[in-house]
């Protein structure tokens, strides 16, 4: 199973410093059946894509609570075992819950076999204001959500798990 997991890039550093991806269980965003039923598609890749996307989100919140991280969504992809990850059925239509999953035990950071995900650096602005502003969106601020969405018009860019050293040198 194919798992989005948000991070920061001092996130990715730890991770890169230590080998393995969280300690379990953590956070990741996959393709689940609420996923699925939200976005109406049967085209893995759009799903995989709408996962990708959840996960951006929560990479902004982690930004949101550490001001001292580079303004950049970081999402590393990685396959686990099938059962290594869960959902939480009562949450799974939530709408902060879509495509939630738990996985239960940490993940060796070589395991990363498709890809890390990181913002453009002209992405930063835009990803620091989204930051600034996710507080008040949460509270139902429609113009506070407005420039949240504007990060979102960033696509974050691919990286080969061997380029992570580079990447930590950026944080």
């Amino acid at each position: 199973m194919r798992v989005y997991v948000p991070l920061t890039l001092p996130a990715l550093a730890e991770a890169y410093k230590t080998g393995e991806l969280g300690t379990g269980p953590f956070v990741a965003y996959a393709v689940t059946p609420g996923l699925r039923e939200w976005y109406l598609s049967e085209d893995i890749e759009e799903l995989e894509y709408a996962a990708l996307g959840r996960a951006a989100l929560a990479s902004l919140r982690l930004l949101a609570a550490d001001p001292d991280a580079p303004r950049r969504r970081v999402v590393v992809a990685v396959d686990v075992p099938d059962g290594a990850a869960s959902t939480d059925p009562d949450r799974a239509l939530e709408p902060a819950a879509l495509g939630e999953v738990t996985v239960k035990a940490g993940v060796p950071l070589a395991k990363a076999a498709a890809a890390v995900h990181v913002d453009a650096e002209d992405a930063e602005p835009d990803v620091s204001a989204a930051a600034d502003a996710l507080e008040a969106a949460d509270g139902g601020d429609d113009d506070a959500q407005f420039v949240v969405d504007g990060a979102d018009d960033h696509e974050l860019l691919w990286y080969a798990t061997q380029e992570i050293p580079s990447l930590v040198a950026l944080g």
